[in-house]
């Protein structure tokens, strides 16, 4: 537009002077060598213009007549160059297709035809690189170092070399170097920062770290959290050797980073250490609130040492408040409880996880709340059954390594700030559900166990060898202690039929009255009899007077009643034996003798009968108080 406009203002200004001239008739006069020529201004003056324009027009003949040589050579070196970087550019995308062979050709035309350009360099390194020609390419980024525009380019192809060589030393000599001529250099800074970090220098870390915030290489939130993270290790080498300094530095950890739990559990720890009880709980609850973790309710709960187990579950409990409806919560405030031994309030947060995180250590500590509260050994079993289904708890994580302690960087490839508290991702399909066919009396607490348990008779067919064992115990006048004595509590399925055998005369039993009535002969204790202290303080009866056996059935009757009904079924009654009758026992007329004989025990007990000593149900009966197993 502007251009325009020159060009109107241009015409109308020689046309203004045209007319001017026009306006003003006049003769020019031209005397010359005898010559005399006259002409009108405006003809004049349009002469003079025509040989004003021839003059321009043969000048420039003569300069471009001149200049030939110079434009053909121009010409063929601007052709030459546009075949180097058409050969460059081919070479580019050979070397992005991965074609090394192409790259290789293409940029040795280049470097042919472009002798002096720094890209055709390059390009040969690289596409010798991707060939596997990894001298070649060695040598060539080691001829760039003494060029200073390509100096870091050279640095940077060395720095991938030793890389792939595994040659860490090397690897952080080019990378600081490439910082320090370009401080400004994301690959130089970032690989800077994180050897310094896997080696442990955390201070020089940290003011790397603040150059790279300063030149942009990150932003404020990344700057912050890996400060904090760098702080962390810092204070955790310096927990032992300086608390004092630790501790300032895992304050300034703690406020860098809030959600950094390993930051916090430190903090909280050195201020513990220190006496600073408020600050340790100020810290671990500002935590909590952001990231819930085991590690903060652990150090919370232990914050005042000394506190008996009442006091840390009072403290858990205003800490699981401040963060509703969670698992770790719950989990937290459950152990406090089994640790005071509050079950109710355990059982109650245990369902409460089991509904948000059905996770491994859910179920474990069910089994452990089980054992502590009832040792009943199996539902311990059928928690830990449900446990090994379960999926797997939380851990710190970092390149696929599971860990239970958190680190600072990964051990895969040093990357800072690398462990993250997730579920193993191994353990992330699970096809069994822990809580398909769960008894929901799994979940609550077992009835109180009863004072006492009734005898249960049990209907067994009599010993076979109990008449040989009741003739001979007639014949020799040996009587067994360990039958006639042993409480009705404790005695075997054959006890009974010992029992009737001392009490009456063996002349005046009969098989029928042996057979009568098998239930009052037999009967197995599952416990303690109804009247504790008669199954406890009453003393064995003596081998010559055998107290009247009464054993209570599962119907509550005893003896004498099931005579009274074998009687109305048409049995014969059963003669019983008087508390002080002496057995009359006769053998051809050697009783007396017998009898002042010392008695013998030719064998432990009767044959029929195991005894008391060989029975373990008999000696758990023995035993005061109730068990659910051995």
């Amino acid at each position: 537009m502007i251009r325009l406009l020159i060009f109107i203002a241009l015409v109308f200004i020689v046309a203004v002077g045209s007319a001017w001239i026009a306006d003003k008739p006049g003769i020019i006069t031209l005397d010359w060598q005898g010559y005399q020529i006259e002409t009108g201004v405006m003809t004049a003056a349009v002469a003079l213009l025509g040989v004003l324009a021839v003059g321009i027009i043969l000048w420039n003949v003569a300069l471009y007549v001149l200049r030939t040589p110079d434009h053909v050579g121009r010409f063929f070196r601007r052709r030459r160059k546009d075949r180097g970087y058409d050969a460059m550019s081919k070479g580019l995308l050979a070397l992005g297709v991965g074609d090394a062979a192409g790259a290789g050709r293409h940029g040795a035309e280049a470097a042919k035809l472009l002798p002096g350009e720094p890209a055709t360099q390059l390009l040969l390194a690289q596409s010798a690189q991707l060939d596997g020609r990894h001298e070649e390419a060695r040598s060539r980024f080691e001829a760039m170092l003494d060029d200073p525009a390509l100096r870091p380019v050279g640095l940077h192809g060395l720095y991938i070399e030793a890389e792939r060589l595994n040659e860490p030393v090397a690897a952080r000599h080019y990378a600081e170097e490439a910082a320090r001529l370009m401080p400004g250099l994301d690959w130089a800074g970032r690989a800077v920062l994180g050897y310094q970090a896997v080696s442990g220098d955390w201070a020089d870390a940290i003011k790397t770290l603040e150059k790279n915030y300063a030149a942009k290489l990150v932003d404020k939130k990344t700057f912050r959290r890996h400060k904090a993270v760098l702080l962390t290790a810092q204070a955790l080498e310096l927990e032992d050797r300086d608390p004092d300094a630790a501790r300032q530095k895992a304050s300034e950890a703690h406020g860098l980073a809030p959600a950094l739990v390993p930051a916090a559990v430190l903090a909280a720890r050195l201020a513990t250490r220190r006496g600073d009880i408020r600050k340790a709980m100020k810290v671990v609850e500002t935590t909590w609130k952001l990231t819930p973790h085991p590690e903060l309710a652990d150090a919370y709960a232990h914050a005042r040492t000394g506190d008996s187990a009442q006091d840390r579950l009072k403290r858990v409990k205003s800490l699981a408040a401040l963060r509703a409806h969670n698992a770790e919560g719950a989990l937290a405030l459950a152990q406090a409880a089994i640790e005071a031994n509050e079950w109710e309030l355990a059982r109650s947060q245990m369902k409460a996880a089991l509904r948000l995180e059905p996770t491994q250590r859910v179920f474990l500590m069910m089994a452990d709340l089980e054992e502590r509260q009832h040792g009943d050994r199996g539902r311990v079993r059928e928690w830990l059954a449900r446990a090994v289904r379960a999926p797997s708890d939380p851990a710190w994580v970092a390149d696929g390594v599971v860990s239970e302690t958190w680190s600072p960087v990964s051990p895969v490839d040093g990357r800072l700030d690398a462990f993250v508290w997730t579920t193993p991702p191994a353990t992330l399909d699970h096809h069994d559900d822990p809580l398909e066919a769960l008894d929901e009396t799994l979940l609550e607490a077992l009835p109180a166990a009863p004072a006492h348990l009734e005898a249960v008779p049990l209907e067994r067919k009599p010993a076979p060898d109990a008449a040989p064992a009741a003739t001979a115990t007639a014949e020799t006048g040996v009587v067994n202690p360990a039958a006639a004595g042993a409480p009705a509590s404790a005695s075997p399925p054959g006890g009974a039929a010992a029992s009737a055998a001392e009490a009456h005369p063996v002349g005046d039993a009969t098989p029928s009255e042996d057979a009568s009535a098998p239930g009052e002969r037999e009967a197995a204790v599952t416990g303690r009899t109804s009247d504790p202290a008669k199954a406890a303080g009453a003393p064995a009866p003596s081998a010559e007077t055998a107290p009247e056996a009464r054993p209570t059935d599962a119907t509550g009757k005893t003896e004498a009643a099931a005579e009274k009904s074998a009687e109305a079924k048409g049995d014969a009654p059963k003669e019983e034996a008087k508390p002080d009758a002496k057995p009359d026992v006769k053998t051809g007329g050697k009783g007396k003798d017998d009898l002042s004989r010392p008695i013998e025990f030719p064998l432990k007990h009767m044959p029929d009968d195991p005894g008391p000593d060989d029975d373990p149900d008999a000696e758990r009966a023995k035993k005061p108080g109730f068990r659910f197993f051995n």
